[in-house]
């Protein structure tokens, strides 16, 4: 049986700060936290400092020239004909041996002078922030949680307080350098060993990196946390900012699209009270729930120049110090009255909302429904999946088993108000408002979800016969397109480059020759080879996968280091070299497929919008069992005839594995 772990009223007392109360331990100066007081303010306390490995992290390699044109070429050539190709491959050369070899050198030299960070991480921020579409259903991706294990606690304001004191609890262990690195472990007991973790704490933060590499653990970038809390995207005319604040301690809170404000933390980092938190957050509810919905936050969801001609509007209208408290709070906390009763509701809900429930502008936004569901929609300019899968993971397992509210628990008696934001409004700023709500419509009504599970098979089957299971799954994706288009079509799949100083992502091409012969050969070709043949064929391409996994993980992709040296020659004014301009390139950066995984326990799903108009979004897993996917676009048919065939080609492999001929 379940037991809940000690309030934190058994071994504190308030502390009256402001008429706010705060935790901290009995008979102990505020600020001050004991051992036995950790599990109050923190997630928990690493012996290895936070930040301990970032000055001796290796940094991202430029690859050599000539092998990311041979590597570009190889990505190439499924998707073209031979006459398409040999053009192709003419303009590769001639920039590998011409003018690409002398920018390729201009790029050397810049990353030598700066050594601070990675030839990519300034590229990457400009192409995101000078973006000027609509971040939400474009940019912004969401994750939710699996429900809380103990079903009592998922009403919504028992789990979004849990919720909201753990997140609080990550906050302090970051900001304390408490919070443990981020490592990979390829032996998990160095991961135990208390040695171990002592040895490397006692070495130069300039040599640490060295010292853990000595027992294959592999230390990863964290640079990218500082931007998790207090931070907010800002509109602005051809290039957006990012805006973080070192001393804000209140939380934004939305309903109904209203917006609240209270503080969490007092100045030393002593978390208010989760029965005051509770009361606040009753407290709003029942405020704006007796009000006509507010719209302001549609405006988030308009193209950035609109939106940063309108906001300078709100500014001059006198609502400078509400943007300001909106952008510079810890996080934004969103209370939904919606209840998805299935996962393409859920989608929908996470992903986009209703619009006006949501600030997509903040680094992240927890978002809690009336039945406890909670997720996390994050905009994606200042970071990248790993640092906010890290987030959920502690949080998650921090809200489960050490909750700080059991369902019980009532509300503080007396609770100074929250603080609801009230704005200014002319004519021209509510028209733009109805304006943008009517776009936000339009594409909400276009925009279509699917979920797709197959159970046949799962990662525990395709492990046991030696294959990768994110190579079976891509290759079965690069057979549906093929039955869906007569063709294959360009792909793309995420892969972190957190292994290096301020690395970001690099691009795995899953489209090859090996899976167009695959491919080839499961459906053009249908009952014409082997069994055995066929079981080769689908080795070739896990291994292949495998190659272009571990090039990307290394660096050692092509993507970006083309748009590093085509972003250098944009931002000299120079002539765009002719391989920029080819029609296989353009095409090949017209992305149909644009997948992602993400694998944790804490997480039940997550996705994104597609790409391009015509493309699809599609965040997956195999879990142990089965494979479940969800797929965003705005082409509704095409997304039913893809699954469709998805589950067609997914039971061909399975038969072949079997050792059944195809039927």
């Amino acid at each position: 049986m379940h037991r809940a772990r000690p309030q934190w009223g058994a071994a504190a007392l308030r502390s009256v700060v402001g008429s706010r109360r705060y935790w901290r331990t009995v008979g102990q100066p505020e600020g001050i936290v004991s051992e036995q007081d950790t599990d109050h303010h923190f997630v928990h306390r690493s012996t290895i400092p936070t930040i301990h490995f970032q000055p001796s992290l290796p940094r991202l390699p430029i690859p050599k020239l000539e092998d990311t044109i041979t590597r570009y070429l190889a990505a190439q050539k499924p998707l073209l004909n031979d006459e398409e190709y040999r053009n192709t491959e003419q303009l590769a050369r001639e920039f590998e041996t011409g003018e690409g070899k002398i920018i390729h050198r201009d790029l050397l030299e810049h990353d030598r002078i700066n050594k601070h960070t990675s030839y990519i991480s300034g590229p990457w921020f400009d192409m995101y922030l000078s973006a000027r579409d609509p971040i939400v259903f474009n940019y912004n991706p969401f994750i939710t949680l699996n429900p809380d294990p103990k079903p009592g606690y998922n009403s919504q304001i028992v789990r979004a307080t849990n919720l909201v004191v753990s997140s609080l609890k990550f906050l302090n262990s970051l900001k304390n350098d408490y919070l443990r690195p981020d490592i990979y472990y390829v032996n998990r007991k160095w991961g135990q060993s208390k040695l171990f973790k002592h040895f490397i704490r006692i070495l130069p933060p300039t040599l640490s990196w060295y010292g853990a590499y000595l027992v294959n653990a592999y230390p990863l970038d964290m640079s990218q946390y500082k931007s998790l809390f207090n931070s907010t995207r800002i509109p602005n005319l051809s290039k957006d900012t990012l805006f973080t604040s070192e001393f804000a301690r209140h939380l934004l809170v939305m309903r109904n699209g209203h917006f609240y404000v209270f503080e969490v933390l007092d100045p030393f980092g002593n978390i208010l009270h989760p029965s005051e938190i509770q009361a606040h957050l009753t407290q709003i509810i029942h405020d704006a729930d007796r009000l006509p919905g507010f719209e302001l936050s549609y405006l988030t969801t308009e193209d950035r120049n609109t939106w940063a001609t309108i906001r300078q509007q709100l500014v001059q209208k006198g609502n400078e110090e509400n943007l300001k408290k909106i952008d510079s709070a810890v996080f934004c906390l969103c209370l939904d009255k919606a209840s998805p009763k299935n996962e393409i509701e859920l989608t929908h809900c996470f992903l986009h909302g209703y619009g006006f429930n949501r600030w997509f502008d903040k680094s992240f936004s927890l978002i809690i429904t009336s039945d406890g569901t909670a997720g996390i929609n994050f905009e994606h300019s200042w970071g990248d999946g790993i640092a906010v899968l890290r987030f959920i993971n502690e949080v998650y397992r921090d809200s489960t088993e050490h909750p700080a509210l059991v369902p019980q628990s009532s509300p503080a008696f007396f609770v100074t108000s929250c603080d609801k934001l009230e704005f200014h409004m002319g004519r021209t700023i509510t028209s733009a408002i109805s304006a943008a709500r009517k776009k936000f419509d339009e594409k909400r009504k276009k925009f279509c979800v699917r979920t797709f599970r197959h159970e046949r098979f799962g990662k525990q089957f395709i492990i046991n016969q030696k294959l990768s299971p994110d190579a079976v799954f891509q290759l079965a994706c690069q057979m549906a397109v093929y039955h869906l288009y007569g063709k294959l079509r360009p792909s793309y799949e995420a892969c972190s480059t957190a292994a290096f100083k301020h690395g970001r992502t690099e691009t795995i091409r899953p489209t090859s020759v090996y899976t167009k012969k695959c491919t080839v050969a499961f459906i053009d070709q249908r009952g014409m080879h082997s069994i055995e043949d066929m079981r080769n064929m689908i080795d070739e391409c896990s291994k292949y996968h495998r190659r272009l996994q571990l090039e990307a993980t290394l660096g050692q992709g092509f993507d970006r280091h083309l748009f590093a040296l085509k972003h250098l020659v944009q931002r000299r004014g120079g002539r765009i070299p002719d391989i920029y301009n080819d029609p296989a390139y353009k095409n090949i950066n017209h992305i149909i497929i644009s997948s992602s995984t993400l694998g944790s326990q804490a997480v039940n799903h997550g996705g994104f919008g597609p790409v391009v108009p015509d493309g699809f979004g599609v965040g997956y897993n195999v879990f142990d069992n089965w494979i479940g996917c969800i797929i965003t676009s705005y082409l509704d048919k095409d997304s039913e005839e893809l699954i469709k065939y998805l589950e067609y080609t997914l039971n061909d492999i399975f038969d072949i594995l079997e050792g059944r001929s195809l039927m």
